[in-house]
């Protein structure tokens, strides 16, 4: 059997079955060797249900069925119960004071359960179970698949992912199958034996041998790390490929002076961090390099990331090109793309940039799907003015305007650069060397890139995701900003935080409030698992707690105008509260709201909570974050507590990689990273070890396909996923 043929010849699959593997991308042999199992479960110490006895905590697994809702006969409380069955029997279960659960749960669901055993003799049911389903359950310990094979006590059975008409057992038998059939006898390794022996990992049979059917669990754990190593392996190696690619090219070459961005910098209404300006010199070091910058500056919300962006903006606006491209070039000036995510964020740049160069003739476009304008207009100096989208685009092909900023439509075909030779990225990190030739267009000379993010970013994940950039860090916040003081609120406690924020309302200040949703849920579902809309909250506050208040209500499916028009009223204080989904989460400034409450707490990942409380921190006055959660959790509770205590957004990543795993964090897709390599990119070492090695591999061996096809292979197999987003 070799790892590319077909399962289909050697396996007999239906139609159904067939579809359900291909929605999985699992086709042939290899394909499936690939599928890892997600977790094991430790079957040694599996209890039966028939067996158990009052009293007993236990721990079983089995199927849900018959799950009700009723109230007990004289005390009314509230019960779900059901029934859980695991082949050796079927016991009762129930669950005080918790009727939601029978909604939440279905029949047929399989599940473990753990809880204590109560109830008299011939009625003993399960109380109280704390329930974690299942996609399918552990193998029964006498599975004929163990007969003839040693038993340990832990004999580990792993647990894949499925999906509709393929189940994890299927998975496991099939893949032992293709053990017998020698499968691993025709596979050859693409990891350097040195690399392996170096880092102490097995080589592949015995990895793969090890990860899906291991007999001890630290076969399981060794197996997983070089798998994992692997996968960001072969990442590191293509960022290493990038940042050569980028090496090659020719760029512009620009070079700034001390005093020429102090005469800049000193009509900002406030001093350069030191941070800021150790930025300001990294990135003037590398426009004076030979090769094209790739950087990711990454800053809390407030930290000043655009000032950076308008002073290293300014050093190329006010560059010529290089000496004999264009001797007759009228307006000689090299040009700049700044890029932005939403069109209320691209405004608000634009709307800032004007702050920094109304004092220079220096023109700044903007371009987005609704419109396009131009700073300055020629009947005031001191405003910009709105102009047709073609006239714009003739001032960008001939160079008269240096700075444009816009949103994605800067990519479109129709905008032509004279000389582009810087490009900034705001909240997009995923713009490569492809995206940069495209918007140089003719230009043979690859633009400098500044890619910047209010969203912290945990080390390893940064070292992985982001392996091709040079990272700098903006980890002071400017003089006069005042700390968040984060609030966490339970069931009961709303009441004093609504009479805090009345007292700032009072004081002329503003607020925001946040939910996960944007209208209502559906009403068949139990409230226990809903969580507030945007526009059934804002009409609440307004009915019963704000009553005097302004309020408006902003979310995703609004028009970009309809937006605009909203933030506008927000920005001039025509009104007081704003009430929102996570729209809010990037960019959106307004120095005069201090206040933001955050409903549902615990359904954003903590490093969102930390950029959604970032927008009260762009004022001098102090700022209040209130993070309200109907959740009981302890888990809950630590995670929310961290937000409480943690001095930055850096610090919360880590706390984030921690609490909810990477995969949430950063999207597997978007990455090109596995769940299994989503869980590594917690390991720095593993995660810095793989890097230096992609990068000595691809230094010293730049015909990468020639000296190791494998990797070269797995590569661009791994670029080509990247590239279907």
């Amino acid at each position: 059997m070799s790892p590319h043929e077909l399962l289909t010849a050697h396996f007999r699959i239906d139609a159904s079955h067939l579809k359900a593997l291909k929605k999985l991308g699992i086709l042939s042999v290899g394909d499936l060797l690939s599928h890892l199992p997600a977790r094991y479960e430790d079957i040694s110490d599996v209890q039966s249900v028939g067996g158990l006895e009052k009293g007993q905590d236990t721990v079983v697994y089995g199927q849900l069925s018959g799950l009700k809702t009723r109230k007990a006969w004289k005390s009314k409380i509230p019960i779900a119960e059901g029934y859980i069955e695991d082949g050796s029997a079927k016991m009762k279960v129930m669950w005080f004071n918790q009727p939601y659960l029978a909604k939440m749960y279905r029949d047929g669901m399989y599940v473990k359960l753990a809880g204590k055993v109560a109830g008299g003799a011939g009625k003993l049911y399960l109380s109280n179970p704390e329930v974690e389903p299942l996609d399918a359950l552990p193998i029964d310990r006498h599975d004929s698949i163990f007969k003839g094979t040693e038993r340990t006590d832990d004999t580990l059975y792993p647990v894949y992912r499925e999906t509709k008409g393929v189940t994890s057992k299927w998975f496991y038998h099939t893949v032992l199958k293709c053990f017998e059939k020698g499968v691993l006898d025709r596979l050859t390794d693409p990891i350097p034996a040195a690399l392996l022996k170096k880092y102490n990992l097995p080589e592949l049979r015995t990895a793969l041998v090890w990860i899906h059917s291991p007999k001890k669990a630290e076969h399981a754990q060794s197996a997983r790390k070089r798998f994992a190593f692997e996968e960001v392996f072969y990442i590191q190696v293509q960022k290493a490929q990038e940042r050569a690619a980028v090496s090659a090219a020719t760029t512009y070459t620009i070079k700034a002076t001390a005093d020429k961005t102090a005469a800049f910098t000193n009509h900002f209404p406030f001093p350069l961090t030191a941070a800021q300006a150790r930025a300001i010199v990294s990135i003037h070091t590398d426009f004076a390099g030979n090769h094209a910058m790739s950087r990711l500056l990454e800053g809390d919300v407030g930290s000043g990331k655009t000032a950076v962006a308008a002073t290293t903006a300014y050093t190329v606006a006010t560059a010529r090109p290089p000496e004999g491209l264009d001797k007759k070039l009228q307006f000689g000036n090299l040009q700049v793309a700044y890029m932005a995510p939403t069109e209320i964020l691209a405004k608000q740049h634009f709307e800032s940039f004007i702050q920094y160069f109304k004092h220079l003739p220096i023109a700044i476009g903007l371009i987005t799907g609704s419109g396009c304008m131009k700073f300055p207009s020629k009947s005031d100096p001191e405003k910009p003015t709105a102009i047709s989208k073609a006239q714009l685009l003739k001032w960008v092909k001939n160079g008269e305007i240096p700075i444009l900023i816009g949103t994605h439509a800067l990519i479109y075909k129709s905008v032509e650069f004279k000389h582009l030779a810087y490009v900034i990225i705001d909240e997009q990190h995923r713009f490569g060397t492809d995206q940069r030739k495209k918007l140089a267009k003719k230009d043979a000379r690859l633009p400098h890139l500044l890619s910047m993010t209010a969203t912290p970013i945990p080390r390893t994940l940064a070292l992985t995701i982001y392996g091709d950039l040079d990272i700098t860090l903006l980890d002071e916040m400017p003089k006069g900003r005042k700390p968040v003081i984060t609030t966490i609120i339970g069931p009961g406690e709303e009441q004093k935080m609504y009479d805090h924020v009345q007292s700032e309302l009072h004081r002329g200040r503003q607020a925001y409030v946040i939910c996960p949703r944007i209208d209502e849920p559906d009403p068949d579902k139990d409230l226990a698992v809903q969580s507030k809309s945007v526009i059934a909250e804002a009409a609440r506050l307004k009915k019963e707690v704000f009553k005097k208040w302004r309020i408006a209500a902003l979310h995703g499916k609004m028009t970009p105008k309809e937006k605009d028009a909203i933030m506008a009223d927000f920005a001039a204080h025509r009104v007081d509260i704003l009430v929102a989904t996570s729209v809010v989460e990037v960019g959106v400034s307004v120095a005069n709201a201090t206040n933001i409450i955050i409903e549902g707490a615990e359904r954003f990942g903590l490093s969102q909570l930390h950029q959604l409380r970032g927008r009260v921190v762009r004022g001098t006055h102090q700022p209040y974050c209130f993070a309200v959660t109907a959740s009981k959790s302890d888990k809950t509770k630590e995670r929310l507590r961290a937000l409480a205590t943690a001095k930055n957004g850096f610090e919360l990543a880590e706390h984030d990689l921690t609490f909810r795993g990477a995969g949430e964090l950063y999207g597997g897709k978007q990455s090109g990273l596995s769940d299994l390599g989503m869980e590594a990119i917690k390991n720095l070492r593993l995660v810095e070890a793989a890097r230096t090695e992609a990068r000595h591999l691809v230094a010293s061996h730049p015909d990468l396909a020639r000296a190791f096809p494998l990797i070269a292979e797995h590569v661009a197999r791994l670029g080509e996923v990247l590239h279907m987003e």
